[in-house]
C-alpha cells in the first residue's frame, strides 16, 4: 500500500503485522491477530490525547520531525541519560506501515524520505487515525478498538481518561508492558495531558 492510497483506504495490514506473523510461524508459537480499523470519531478524545501526550507532545507543531526533541535526545545520549526517544507519531507510522521493527541506516534513510510525504499527503488527522488503528497494543493486538476490548472489555469510544493514560503507557514496549502496571508512567501522561490543556 502506498501513502497516497492510505489517504482513502484503511491499511489491511502493516509491515509489523506481517513481521509478527512470520516470527510466530518460524518459532512455531501460537498467534492470534486482533485487528479492526475504526474511524477516529469512534476513538475517545482521552485516548487520542493520551497517545499524543505519551508519544509526541509536539505532534501538531512539527512537520514530521521534531528537531527540538531530537536535539534533547542527542544531548541525553552524550550524557548517558536518555529516557525517551525522539521519533514522532508520523515517523512511527511510516516505520510501522512499511519497515517493521528492524533498525538500519538504510531503513532510516528510506523512512526519512517518506515522513514529509506522509505529512503532506495524509495530514495530521489521518496520520493519527491510521496510527491509532495499526499500532501494537499487546501480542497480536493492533489498533485502539481491539486494545480497549482486550485490556478493558470496552469500546474505544468509551475508554476513560485513566484507562487511556495506562494504554498509552504500554506503547513503547507493548509486548512486555501491561496497563495495570503502568502507575507511574500513566501519572506522567495524565500530567502532560493537563499541561497541554486536555
Amino acid at each position: 500500500m502506498t501513502l497516497m492510497a492510505a489517504r482513502w483506504i484503511d491499511p489491511p495490514t502493516t509491515a509489523v503485522h506481517i513481521e509478527r506473523r512470520l516470527q510466530a510461524w518460524i518459532h512455531h508459537t501460537p498467534y492470534r491477530e486482533r485487528y479492526k480499523f475504526i474511524p477516529l470519531s469512534q476513538i475517545s478524545a482521552d485516548l487520542q490525547h493520551a497517545v499524543i501526550a505519551a508519544e509526541d507532545t509536539r505532534f501538531y507543531q512539527h512537520h514530521g520531525f521534531d528537531w527540538q526533541q531530537m536535539q534533547i535526545a542527542a544531548e541525553d545520549d552524550l550524557e548517558g541519560e536518555r529516557t525517551r526517544g525522539a521519533s514522532t507519531i508520523t515517523q512511527q507510522l511510516v516505520k510501522n506501515l512499511f519497515f517493521g521493527t528492524g533498525r538500519s541506516f538504510l531503513r532510516k534513510g528510506a523512512e526519512a524520505s517518506l515522513v514529509p510525504v506522509a505529512e503532506i499527503v495524509l495530514g495530521k488527522r489521518r496520520i493519527l487515525e491510521i496510527y491509532l488503528n495499526v499500532i501494537e497494543w499487546g501480542p497480536g493486538i493492533y489498533g485502539a478498538e481491539p486494545a480497549c476490548r482486550y485490556h478493558y472489555e470496552t469500546a474505544a469510544r468509551d475508554i476513560d481518561r485513566q484507562q487511556a493514560a495506562r494504554l498509552a503507557a504500554i506503547l513503547p514496549a507493548p509486548l512486555r508492558r501491561r496497563p495495570e502496571r503502568m502507575n507511574s508512567y500513566s501519572a506522567i501522561i495524565l500530567k502532560r495531558m493537563a499541561q497541554m490543556g486536555w
